[in-house]
């Protein structure tokens, strides 16, 4: 495991090793002493994951306090265009961050509390696993809407789901954080 760079404050690219033999692979995503070193100590409450076909966008997801959770996330399978968008109050709020998460090539991202998180499918059937520090709280869950931070996302006509198409602008969110 390799700790390759904070893309905002707190939020970590983590570049995974994949061992590989005449079965297939195996890939570790998390070692609790590893991640301590870097200041990470989370307690896991939840794990989930999501398939989207090729021009899926899901997001700006997070939670709001006291709900609010760290995520821990990787793609297994297909590729995507990993969003983050600060939403800490102090000089690093509104700012994007972007990764590519490809399954072929594995690697992790780290999110405190604060950022709110989406992603571009790339591919049909990508595969996106998330761990987070909290379980899901329906009265905590938010959002901003997906195209209201002027992030260009390169997709024409995406796919977006009604509850994404409901959340409010970046301009008009209050944030707790």
């Amino acid at each position: 495991m390799n700790f390759k760079s904070e893309l905002l404050p707190g939020v970590w690219h983590i570049k995974l090793r994949r061992f590989q033999d005449a079965r297939g692979s195996f890939v570790k995503t998390f070692v609790q002493s590893v991640y301590r070193e870097h200041g990470i100590n989370v307690d896991w409450q939840e794990e989930f994951y999501s398939v989207s076909g090729k021009d899926v966008v899901r997001g700006m997801h997070f939670q709001t306090p006291p709900a609010d959770h760290a995520k821990l996330l990787y793609c297994v399978h297909g590729a995507a265009l990993d969003v983050m968008l600060d939403l800490r109050k102090g000089p690093d709020y509104g700012r994007i961050a972007q990764m590519y998460l490809d399954g072929g090539e594995p690697s992790a991202l780290f999110l405190p509390p604060g950022i709110a998180h989406g992603f571009r499918s790339l591919a049909d059937g990508t595969q996106m696993v998330y761990k987070t520090s909290t379980e899901h709280n329906p009265a905590h869950d938010a959002g901003i809407r997906w195209d209201s931070f002027g992030f260009n996302w390169g997709v024409e006509r995406p796919i977006v789901s009604d509850r994404d198409l409901q959340h409010p602008a970046f301009e008009d969110y209050d944030s707790p954080f």
